[in-house]
């Protein structure tokens, strides 16, 4: 991605559309304060909200990640990472997780491929979010700690989970030491 932060992109996809902020906010049943903050700020507190936002605005949500070019196939080494966005574990937290796009310029794509690392001691509560789709999330480092609905499980090195995205679900580092993984998610469209 360009030097544009991501809600500075997001605004002006909103532009582009002819889209209020007003509009956006009745579209996705997000608060216009949040719609704000997600645009000034250019951190998330989960996928889901900008999942809306990207259903919104009638795009894909790679397209607030991708490069102009498009690339096939696509090859992201490791030294060549960008960060994505990072999440905040609620307002005046630290930085919770920081995501890694690994189909970012690849513009014809119908999943969203990630590395995420997972710090320990997010401050606030953990908010379960639920959107269309799947999930699939291979532990690398660590252990995290995955809200499904009513169930909260442990995974540890090596461990996968497969979940259905509609189900509310939230994903956390477990215990005091980071974890990072790999998370495939697949919006249908």
């Amino acid at each position: 991605m360009s030097n544009e932060q991501l809600g500075k992109r997001i605004k002006r996809f909103r532009e582009m559309n002819e889209t209020s902020l007003e509009d956006l906010a009745q579209r996705t049943g997000l608060g216009l304060e949040f719609l704000k903050s997600l645009e000034d700020d250019s951190v998330y507190p989960s996928l889901g909200p900008l999942l809306k936002v990207a259903r919104g605005l009638g795009v894909r949500l790679g397209t607030f990640l991708d490069d102009e070019l498009g690339h096939d196939p696509l090859i992201v080494r490791l030294g060549e990472r960008d960060e994505g966005l990072s999440m905040l574990g609620g307002k005046g937290c630290s930085v919770d997780m920081k995501f890694y796009s690994l189909g970012k310029g690849k513009t014809d794509r119908h999943m969203e491929p990630f590395f995420v690392d997972l710090m320990p001691g997010a401050c606030g509560e953990r908010k379960l979010s639920s959107h269309e789709g799947e999930e699939f999330i291979v532990v690398h480092e660590g252990a995290i700690e995955v809200t499904y609905g009513s169930d909260v499980l442990t995974l540890a090195k090596g461990d996968s989970i497969y979940l259905n995205s509609i189900v509310p679900h939230h994903v956390a580092c477990s215990g005091n030491v980071p974890a990072s993984i790999y998370a495939v998610l697949y919006f249908p469209e």
